[in-house]
């Protein structure tokens, strides 16, 4: 739908909010469906790209491949952020799905061993170098874009869709392993079975690439577009000129990349190798609780944007600080699946004082000629850092026969980082271009 000027000259398109919505975050579904599938299926590909005879040889060799991925996402958020800066958000919403379609893809088709030696494996190690640049660079586009894109005084309910289409995503992969393994036998799943999620991967990817081509241009972007010089934006050396933030960005996400990776990704592992949960109850109870989690992200989103993000982040801080230790030390002996549920579910309530928000927080910080950057680069450095390693911290303690010492381990990232949440301004009325002078000040009289 487009509007008309008064002397007949047609504008541009209306702004769509909720297709702004769909369409800047439905990329982090895709993204993390393609991260989750490879971690879970890996077990049935790793033969097929490296020697028989020594499958444990197989799937590390597999998964050092997958680590590459985390090592590529500060580089993804340094190149797409700069692209987002100097070309737009909607250039680097685009940028980012594609290299989703192409990863996906080059994984469903990779030849194997077998066919080509270790070229699959250099397919492969390819596609996950693609793969962790898109990562890198989507987070921050996304969030960026969706905080843009939305009004004032609704920018952190707008945002928390971000973590919305992480968790469906995590869903979607989970689901669909869940479907696989009933209806296709271990042979067939070893055999060509294992290349069906990344097909699905590839297709995701491509509708989302036709979403986001119809999307507008956000227009704090526009509207700064000429303010700052074309040296500056999307640089490092614009961005070194807030150090102070840069900083924020790594210190505020290092309780929540560490808490959040430890209540999703790894407590699966936890309810079956430490608690004893059989491998089905221990998945039936992570996807319950993540399906909640996801409903709790609007909601806890919308609130900030009525009593401001500090007391969410504060209240994230407190209660990952102090319930860790017992919430895991209770898991260890959990013996049902309520149980194991409920306390799950305590862990992600308290996380959803961050996952809410700590999009928006962290767009809210810096102006708009870095602000992709600026969101991208410390937070993927943070990520990788603390985040990325949480399950390697977990397993480290736990070979070394002190595995609560990982509990403490959270409690203290989560230290660190109320303090910094403790001491930062409140960022729910920051204007984030001239185009929103007007509002923001009409909402700070009325707040």
């Amino acid at each position: 739908m487009t509007t008309t000027l008064s002397g007949g000259t047609p504008s541009r398109p209306a702004r769509r909010p909720w297709q702004a919505l769909v369409g800047g975050s439905i990329g982090n579904l895709v993204e993390w469906y393609d991260w989750f599938v490879y971690s879970s299926f890996a077990v049935y590909f790793a033969a097929s790209f490296f020697p028989k005879g020594n499958s444990t040889a197989q799937l590390l060799n597999t998964m050092g491949i997958f680590a590459v991925g985390f090592f590529m996402r500060p580089v993804g958020g340094w190149l797409l952020g700069r692209l987002g800066d100097r070309r737009g958000r909607k250039a680097a919403l685009t940028a980012t799905v594609t290299l989703m379609s192409v990863s996906a893809l080059l994984i469903a088709i990779a030849p194997t061993y077998d066919a080509v030696g270790y070229f699959g494996a250099v397919v492969l190690l390819v596609a996950r170098l693609l793969q962790g640049l898109s990562v890198g660079g989507e987070y921050a586009a996304s969030a960026t874009y969706l905080t843009e894109a939305s009004t004032p005084g609704r920018r952190g309910f707008f945002s928390s869709f971000q973590y919305v289409s992480m968790t469906a995503g995590q869903l979607c992969g989970l689901g669909l392993q869940i479907l696989l393994q009933r209806t296709m036998s271990d042979d067939t799943l070893h055999s060509w079975g294992w290349r069906i999620p990344f097909i699905v991967g590839a297709v995701g990817a491509a509708v989302v690439f036709y979403l986001r081509r119809n999307l507008l241009e956000t227009e704090a972007y526009e509207v700064e577009e000429g303010a700052a010089a074309p040296a500056e934006r999307g640089t490092l050396a614009g961005l070194f000129r807030h150090r102070r933030e840069f900083a924020l960005v790594i210190a505020l996400t290092m309780g929540g990349t560490v808490a959040y990776y430890t209540y999703t990704t790894y407590l699966t592992k936890y309810l079956s190798n430490t608690a004893g949960m059989s491998k089905d109850d221990a998945t039936l109870v992570s996807f319950c609780a993540l399906t909640v989690f996801m409903f709790l992200q609007p909601a806890a989103g919308a609130l900030s944007d009525r009593i401001g993000r500090r007391p969410l982040l504060i209240s994230f801080g407190v209660g990952s600080m102090l319930g860790t230790v017992p919430i895991m030390t209770a898991l260890r002996d959990v013996s049902g699946f309520w149980p194991a549920l409920a306390l799950m579910l305590g862990g992600l309530v308290i996380v959803t004082g961050y996952t809410s928000i700590n999009a928006v927080v962290k767009a809210e910080l810096f102006p708009t000629h870095v602000r992709a950057l600026g969101v991208a680069l410390p937070y993927a450095l943070a990520n990788a850092m603390f985040g990325g390693t949480a399950e390697y911290v977990a397993l480290w303690f736990k070979q070394g026969g002190i595995e609560s010492g990982f509990y403490w381990y959270v409690s203290g990232c989560a230290a660190v980082s109320l303090v910094v949440y403790v001491t930062m301004r409140e960022t729910r009325h920051a204007v984030l271009s001239r185009a929103e002078q007007a509002p923001a000040a009409e909402l700070a009289g009325r707040g």
